[in-house]
C-alpha cells in the first residue's frame, strides 16, 4: 500500500472530503466510520459472478420500481444532506427500492439488498465489520458470496433478529426483500 493510501487510513473523513479525492484510474476506497479502506481490483471469476447475479436481478426488476446497481456505486448508509456522513461503501451489488434514496451520486441511506462477493484480498475482520455495519444501518438483506467454496450466505436483518441461511451451487434462492425473485445459483457459480 502506498504512503498516500496508508495516510488515508490514519485520518478521519466525511463524504464531503471523500468526493474530492483525486484517485488513479481503478483506485477505489470505502469509508467506514470515517476511516478509509483501499479496495483491490476483483478477479475475472468475481466479475463473472457479479454479472450473473446482476443479470438475474435486473431481468426480474425490469419495469419495477426497484433498481439494481453493480459496483462501483457509492452507498452513503447514514446519509446527511450537508455531506458530513462518514460512511460510504461500494457493495458489489446494491438494490434500492425507494426512489427517494437514489441520488445522482449513489444511494442515500440504507438499500434493500446488498451483495458482497468475497475476494482473496478480503479479510475476516473486514467481512465482520461490514456485517455489523449493514445490520446497524438497517439493510434488510445482506448476501455474502464465497467463490472459493461456491456458497452463498444470506443474512436477513428483521425486527432486531438476524437469520442466516447457507446455499450451494444446486440451490435456488428466494430473495426475501424482493418477493417473487428467485436466483438460480448454478449459473452464478459456473466457471
Amino acid at each position: 500500500m502506498s504512503d498516500a493510501a496508508m495516510a488515508k487510513e490514519e485520518l478521519f473523513y466525511t463524504y464531503a472530503g471523500y468526493k474530492e479525492w483525486e484517485l488513479a484510474p481503478g483506485e477505489r476506497y470505502e469509508l467506514i466510520d470515517g476511516v478509509a479502506y483501499a479496495m483491490a481490483a476483483p478477479n475475472a471469476y468475481h466479475q463473472a459472478i457479479l454479472m450473473e447475479l446482476s443479470r438475474q436481478t435486473a431481468n426480474y426488476l425490469h419495469g419495477k420500481p426497484c433498481k439494481v446497481y453493480p459496483a462501483p456505486y457509492d452507498v452513503r448508509l447514514f446519509y446527511e444532506e450537508d455531506e458530513s456522513d462518514d460512511t460510504v461503501v461500494q457493495p458489489d451489488i446494491t438494490v434500492v427500492c425507494d426512489a427517494r434514496k437514489r441520488g445522482p451520486e449513489g444511494c442515500r441511506g440504507s438499500p434493500d439488498l446488498v451483495v458482497e462477493i468475497v475476494s482473496l484480498s478480503n479479510t475476516a475482520d473486514e467481512m465482520e465489520r461490514k456485517f455489523e455495519l449493514y445490520c446497524r444501518a438497517g439493510v434488510r438483506e445482506y448476501w455474502v458470496v464465497y467463490p472459493k467454496t461456491k456458497s452463498l450466505h444470506v443474512h436477513l436483518f428483521e425486527n432486531s433478529a438476524i437469520t442466516t441461511r447457507i446455499y450451494g451451487t444446486k440451490d435456488t434462492v428466494r430473495v426475501n426483500s424482493l418477493p417473487g425473485l428467485e436466483i438460480a445459483l448454478e449459473p452464478v457459480f459456473a466457471e
